[in-house]
């Protein structure tokens, strides 16, 4: 088991099922998985199949998972993409290997993001799922800066069983999720 994990188990299991007042620990929010993708519209506009090779490479150093990719459905004149053409590379993330990234992204690679004031509380999407953006896969221990050709962003999405974003919002900040303090949410988080 996971640090993450016995924390959840441990600490943050025991607090939500107090604040939903019941004892089913199946009634409150838990995590399901954790997406990550990395959109390479470069590599189908500059005909560059380095770029893909090099996303997978990365994007498979971080999550310890080979990552799929993805391909466009329909053609679009306006990206200069056509249907087929490889467009980007995602991994999804379950148990213990999901419990495993969110604790180094939380405990090791946010806090190396240049002037980091925290991860903003409002990027939940009304479902109790919360998405974040990286600028560059740099800030993970495991991707070493020298080595890399191409700075490449990436989207994180955190799925959980919460049924609105409050109860998702706690559950990540308890199990360690540095959001950013903001008085217009109502409730200082």
């Amino acid at each position: 088991m996971t640090r993450l994990q016995e924390k959840y188990k441990n600490e943050v299991l025991p607090k939500l099922l107090e604040r939903a007042g019941t004892k089913n620990p199946m009634a409150v929010p838990r995590l399901s998985k954790v997406v990550i993708s990395m959109g390479v519209g470069k590599a189908a506009q500059e005909k560059d199949k380095r770029r893909i090779e090099l996303a997978v490479k990365d994007l498979g150093t971080v999550t310890g998972q080979k990552p799929v990719v993805c391909k466009a459905r329909k053609s679009v004149s306006n990206f200069k993409v056509r249907a087929g053409q490889e467009t980007g590379v995602m991994v999804t993330l379950r148990g213990a290997r999901m419990y495993e990234f969110l604790d180094r992204l939380i405990h090791i690679s946010i806090p190396r993001i240049r002037d980091f004031r925290g991860l903003n509380p409002r990027s939940f999407d009304g479902r109790g799922n919360y998405s974040m953006g990286v600028a560059e896969q740099t800030i993970f221990p495991e991707v070493d800066p020298a080595a890399v050709e191409f700075p490449q962003g990436m989207n994180i999405t955190v799925v959980t069983t919460a049924k609105n974003d409050r109860d998702s919002r706690e559950l990540l900040r308890l199990l360690g999720m540095p959001f950013r303090t903001d008085k217009a949410l109502g409730d200082g988080q």
